[in-house]
């Protein structure tokens, strides 16, 4: 079988492209999981990778998951206990991979993003789409919630409102729609989606890494703690911030009025 993700690396660039348009890209009963899994594993241990993007060949972003193979949770010798860690082993890994890569993510949204999809577009930190995207948490049209974490991850991308209405729904929004609930940041004609994402992930690659990683992990950080807690993270992230080299070259850069160069 082929593989699930197509890696590729450009500077300080990696871009994961889901590589199974004739499955719709679904993410469940595949190697899809293992592989995002092992791809964050390497890029988290890569200090010269500064962005990552997410994207999907063909027409689809991601269907969410293989409804076919959804079918065996329903059969009679597959307990309830066999089924809840199927989901702990299998899917539930994705969110924890991804949301919590310490490398900036853009999810690169080419087009329908349904369920588990949507989930993994909102587990990157910025989302952009082309203008024939589409998007939809509709797990409730199949009987069933979002078991991959979605109903922690969309409200914090859309806010409580607009995450009940399409969680209680499960309609799907056009890409137009998606823009003004904040769902993604900007939307583009699809012929220039991977380049404008490229484009945004340079301009974040152009920043030291270090800084990078720290900043990204204090907004995290910051959406479930308190300001007294985040402050004391910050003095230590800050503290070892100004001991790097690249904080001593920007410094040096401003000061002498020139272009900062960034080890590697």
């Amino acid at each position: 079988m082929n593989s699930f993700l197509n890696i590729e690396r450009r500077d300080a660039v990696v871009t994961l492209t889901m590589n199974r348009p004739e499955v719709r890209n679904v993410l469940t009963g595949n190697g899809a999981v293992d592989e995002f899994v092992a791809a964050c594993a390497g890029i988290a241990a890569d200090d010269s990778v500064r962005a990552v993007i997410v994207t999907g060949a063909g027409p689809v972003f991601s269907a969410g998951g293989n409804l076919k193979d959804m079918q065996r949770y329903s059969r009679d010798d597959m307990d309830v206990s066999a089924i809840r860690e199927d989901y702990r082993r299998g899917i539930q890994r994705l969110p924890l991979a991804i949301y919590n890569l310490d490398v900036p993510t853009i999810a690169a949204v080419n087009g329908p993003a349904i369920g588990a999809g949507c989930d993994l577009a909102c587990m990157c930190d910025i989302r952009i789409a082309a203008e024939t995207a589409s998007f939809a948490e509709s797990f409730i049209k199949l009987g069933i919630i979002p078991g991959d974490g979605g109903a922690w991850l969309l409200p914090r991308v859309v806010g409580m409102s607009r995450a009940a209405e399409m969680s209680f729904t499960g309609e799907t929004i056009t890409a137009a729609d998606a823009l003004r609930y904040g769902l993604v940041s900007r939307l583009v004609p699809g012929a220039e989606l991977l380049a404008q994402a490229n484009a945004l992930a340079d301009r974040i690659a152009a920043n030291p890494g270090p800084a990078l990683r720290m900043t990204k992990r204090l907004l995290r950080e910051g959406q479930q703690t308190r300001l007294d807690s985040l402050l004391e993270l910050s003095a230590g992230f800050q503290a070892l911030a100004h001991k790097t080299p690249h904080h001593v070259a920007a410094v040096a850069a401003f000061i002498e009025k020139r272009a900062a160069v960034f080890p590697k």
